[in-house]
């Protein structure tokens, strides 16, 4: 009954912001735009991400190497997060379920509920603003972007993008508490 009920709140939710998402990949389709959002969703595929990590211990010494450590280990752990939500949930991506919605680049995954790209542009935001927060700062509209690529590539609807963007915060916070 209760996996009844939840199918049937993603078919309504799914419809309603079907709508939303059309208009959002059809401004993909002018070809910087579309260039620009493809561009920052494969960068946001871990590239961008990983690569700091790597940079903050010879930009920063030894210092850095804990908290190199601690995004490290919560991003891994968002990685789990969303990808046993995705499992579980089995919600399909717009351009799988509305005519119309093209999928401007190939997804990682098959299922878009949460979007694992917006939750790990949110943990890395979170922490980096934490222990680097002039990094953060510089690496926020590129935060932002990744999590509007998502809609505007086709590939998540936006209550993807929010609640894989409040999972990646609550995770952030949850592990700067627990490890500080």
């Amino acid at each position: 009954m209760r996996a009844r009920n939840l199918v049937l709140a993603f078919a309504r939710l799914d419809a309603f912001e079907g709508r939303l998402c059309l208009p959002c990949n059809h401004i993909s389709r002018y070809r910087f735009i579309g260039g620009y959002f493809r561009l920052v969703s494969r960068l946001g595929d871990g590239v961008l991400w990983y690569t700091l990590l790597v940079l903050l211990p010879m930009w920063f010494g030894y210092t850095a190497f804990r908290p190199t450590a601690h995004i490290a280990i919560t991003a891994v752990l968002g990685v789990v997060l969303y990808k046993s939500i995705k499992g579980s949930l089995m919600r399909e991506r717009p351009f799988a379920s509305h005519a119309g919605v093209q999928a401007l680049i190939q997804p990682l995954d098959r299922y878009s509920f949460p979007s694992g790209h917006t939750l790990q542009a949110s943990i890395f935001l979170v922490m980096l603003g934490h222990y680097y927060p002039d990094i953060a700062l510089l690496l926020l509209p590129f935060g932002i972007s990744v999590a509007a690529s998502r809609v505007i590539l086709g590939l998540h609807y936006p209550s993807d993008v929010l609640v894989g963007a409040l999972l990646g915060y609550a995770l952030a916070q949850g592990s700067l508490v627990l490890l500080l």
